[in-house]
């Protein structure tokens, strides 16, 4: 187990805006995760787990404890001719898992190549990319329950995803803490490129498993910063998910407005077609700016601070209400400072 007092948080979220917490405990067994929060300083103060920190704008040094997994191990559990279950644990960075199930000629997280973080923070958030989401391939999710200490195994149906959501944000959030993830891929062919670009950009060659992680690696790099070279959150706003009839609205005036309906009477709209029509690629508040490459991304040049991706943040939310009526959500969490 590490543990820090007063340690600097700059490099473990991936804005890398300067901020510091009171303490920082990193644990690397479940049972380590036991003793912390049974200690006094877990009953005496506020705590937060994070993960790889990339959905995460701390606006001001945290008072409390921060907690890391490093919680890293692999075991294939159960193999038949069509299926392979894995347990992961929740400190493994996800982008290497997903690696390492396209080595293995696994199918199911290909599409979700280069999405920052770990497998704890997937289960929670749900992440998603290019047709596939998280919950595509989850089958159980292993926590401990802060208030008790015991194991509690959450199956994919008790989980209540949705699009960026889980039961573990919502009704539970603040009661588990992910430790371990169980994920069922498949060893049949199957393949998800009808999203973007994605066929246009696999036509000219074989497809395969390496090569389509390949290509949405690539993909990814052109649109998204890397945030070592200038810090962003990735996709700062969620896709809006408007209701048909207002959609249908729209498109009187705006034609090209994309949409994919939902089947429910409501559409997903591109977060990224909103904001770009409102014109902000490239601008700016101070040192936070909306990026050059992709209007749903907001980052660091240098020396932002979290007021100025507040401030920009909130001023692209009002343009958009006021051209379109419609609401973006952050996906990014705002940590409010307590010291």
């Amino acid at each position: 187990m590490t543990i820090a007092e007063n340690y600097s948080l700059t490099d473990r979220h991936t804005f890398h805006i300067p901020t510091r917490c009171r303490w920082f405990f990193e644990y690397r067994t479940v049972e380590e995760l036991r003793q912390v929060l049974s200690s006094d300083l877990l009953r005496e103060h506020s705590f937060l787990q994070i993960g790889g920190g990339s959905n995460l704008l701390f606006c001001g040094d945290y008072s409390g404890v921060i907690l890391h997994s490093a919680i890293c191990f692999w075991d294939k559990i159960e193999e038949t001719e069509t299926e392979v279950r894995v347990r992961v644990g929740s400190g493994v960075v996800w982008d290497d898992f997903v690696a390492r199930c396209v080595e293995n000629g696994w199918y199911g997280v290909e599409n979700l190549s280069y999405i920052p973080g770990e497998v704890g923070a997937s289960a929670v958030q749900n992440i998603g990319a290019y047709g596939v989401e998280a919950k595509d391939v989850i089958d159980e999710v292993e926590c401990i329950e802060i208030a008790t200490g015991r194991d509690v195994v959450f199956k994919n149906e008790e989980c209540g995803y949705g699009y960026r959501t889980s039961v573990f944000k919502r009704e539970l959030k603040g009661r588990y803490i992910v430790t371990a993830v169980v994920f069922k891929l498949s060893k049949t062919e199957c393949f998800q490129t009808g999203y973007g670009n994605i066929a246009a950009a696999l036509s000219d060659g074989p497809l395969t498993l390496a090569r389509l992680r390949q290509v949405i690696i690539a993909i990814r790099k052109q649109k998204l910063p890397d945030p070592d070279e200038l810090g962003s959150a990735g996709s700062f706003f969620m896709n809006p998910i408007i209701p048909e009839v207002l959609y249908n609205r729209l498109l009187v005036d705006y034609p090209q407005l994309p949409g994919y309906p939902d089947g429910n009477g409501r559409v997903k709209v591109p977060a990224a077609w909103l904001i770009d029509k409102c014109g902000w690629k490239n601008k700016s508040e101070k040192d936070a700016a909306v990026y050059e490459k992709q209007c749903l991304v907001i980052v660091n040049r240098g020396n932002a601070t979290a007021k100025d991706v507040v401030v920009l943040a909130e001023r692209i939310q009002e343009s958009v209400y006021r051209k379109f009526c419609i609401e973006i959500r952050p996906e990014v969490n705002y940590i409010r400072g307590t010291w």
